[in-house]
């Protein structure tokens, strides 16, 4: 039910620019294209409430972008994107490697004052993200393991003993992502712009596991920083 509502929102995203996009005359839409990297990393702590020791890796998104507008110099941006996450972390002669696609839906509150020969872009707001597909690679001096990621929200002893993470099968993520997003940058009046990114995850991707009684601190949020490129049509 879930999955259904996230495909639905995307149609109608996708329908809803698309009418207003025939009003393109009267400025109250204007689509656009982004597309850009940075660094990302998984912050929290481990079950036993240790703090995890990830470093930033490199990561990417492109999608499309529509800006409403509310009032001249305030629109109103959701977005469609698709933006790979992740982390890594060296311990013990052994480099781990994370990397996990999302689906997301941004909508942002822009602030655009007339600057120059363009716009100040100026924004914030929260994004929701829902995973398809992610992995975990283990990689040695004298061997490397590969997991694939398994979305679920709630996992059982039975699943932890099927996924069989000693023979290189997969490990759980939760499937929908949540947090918030800011932006800083500058949009010529020819329609190009550049900006700089920050993007903060308030849910915990570790899923609940039922029937545990001992203490589980175990909280992992992503955390990212970059630059995009984009043009408005």
């Amino acid at each position: 039910m879930i999955k259904k509502k996230f495909v639905l929102s995307i149609i109608l995203f996708t329908a809803f620019t698309g009418v207003f996009a025939q009003n393109g005359d009267n400025k109250l839409v204007r689509l656009g294209i982004r597309a850009g990297a940075g660094l990302q990393t998984i912050y929290g702590e481990a079950f036993n409430g240790d703090k995890l020791n990830n470093d930033f890796r490199v990561g990417y998104h492109a999608g499309i972008t529509a800006d409403l507008l509310v009032t001249p110099a305030f629109y109103l941006q959701p977005a469609l994107i698709y933006s790979v996450k992740g982390a890594k972390r060296s311990a013990a002669g052994t480099d781990v490697t994370e990397n996990i696609s999302y689906i997301e839906l941004p909508v942002n509150l822009l602030l655009k004052p007339g600057l120059g020969n363009g716009r100040l872009l100026l924004g914030a707001g929260p994004y929701i993200a829902y995973g398809i597909n992610g992995f975990q690679k283990s990689e040695s001096e004298n061997a490397s393991a590969k997991l694939n990621a398994k979305f679920k929200n709630t996992i059982t002893a039975d699943d932890i003993s099927a996924a069989d993470v000693f023979n290189n099968n997969y490990y759980f993520l939760k499937p929908f992502d949540f947090g918030a997003n800011v932006l800083a940058g500058y949009e010529f009046n020819a329609g190009f712009n550049i900006q700089v990114n920050g993007q903060f995850g308030l849910t915990n991707m570790q899923p609940k596991i039922e029937g545990v009684t001992t203490a589980n601190k175990a909280n992992a949020k992503h955390l990212g920083f970059g630059i995009s490129l984009g043009y408005k049509f």
